[in-house]
């Protein structure tokens, strides 16, 4: 799997190169800044993209900017951004073309080898993986809209654990509940967000989205 990372900090960067080579990426090519990152992403088209969202020049929200750039040329491009915060409206700007898998994790959830190496993985197959910490923001930012406001505790329960890229066991596991309450569960999500009949992973992410992508 061919990854392009953006990292401006020598020694992270060097880290997760190192990493990613040992769990069989192959980062075909690793920058330190925004335009570098933007380059990078057209020219190799990689399989996924693992960037950091404040890169040089600016500081701000340079590599986000780049990703969402190369998004446009490269459509469907999947992106995961680590950043040391939550940052809620580069999280819903980088959902709102709605093409390609997408994560969000803050940058201590890489220690987690784990969790950051399945999220790389579950991105670049077109999924989604939102840190927890994410998801509790950007959900309890946008409970009362409609028509999100319609879902009841547990559907949102739900939703939250789809957006961290869980499966419907996962899902039973976490809530303790068994996988006929989980469907019923995403049953009702994707009717009260519209969500016509569908392959279901395509409608995790929509769902997710649905909720993600509010302004």
């Amino acid at each position: 799997m061919r990854v392009v990372l953006g990292e401006d900090l020598v020694l992270l960067r060097d880290g997760l190169i190192r990493l990613l080579v040992a769990y069989g990426f192959d980062v075909v090519e690793a920058v330190d800044n925004g335009p570098a990152l933007l380059a990078a992403l057209v020219e190799h088209e990689p399989d996924v993209a693992v960037v950091d969202v404040r890169l040089p020049p600016t500081f701000t929200d340079e590599g986000l900017r780049a990703a969402i750039a190369a998004r446009k040329q490269v459509p469907g491009l999947p992106v995961l951004v680590l950043s040391q915060y939550v940052e809620q409206l580069y999280a819903r700007e980088l959902l709102s073309d709605r093409g390609g898998g997408v994560g969000y994790l803050l940058k201590d959830r890489v220690s987690d080898v784990t969790q950051f190496v399945d999220a790389i993985r579950r991105v670049a197959a077109g999924g989604t993986a939102m840190d927890p910490e994410v998801v509790t923001q950007l959900l309890a930012s946008h409970v009362r809209d409609e028509p999100l406001g319609s879902l009841t505790p547990r559907e949102r329960e739900v939703l939250a654990l789809m957006a961290e890229g869980r499966s419907n066991g996962a899902i039973g596991a976490r809530l303790f509940i068994g996988d006929k309450a989980v469907g019923k569960h995403t049953a009702n999500i994707f009717g009260k967000l519209g969500l016509p009949p569908c392959d279901d992973d395509n409608r995790r992410v929509l769902a997710v989205l649905a909720y993600l992508d509010r302004g």
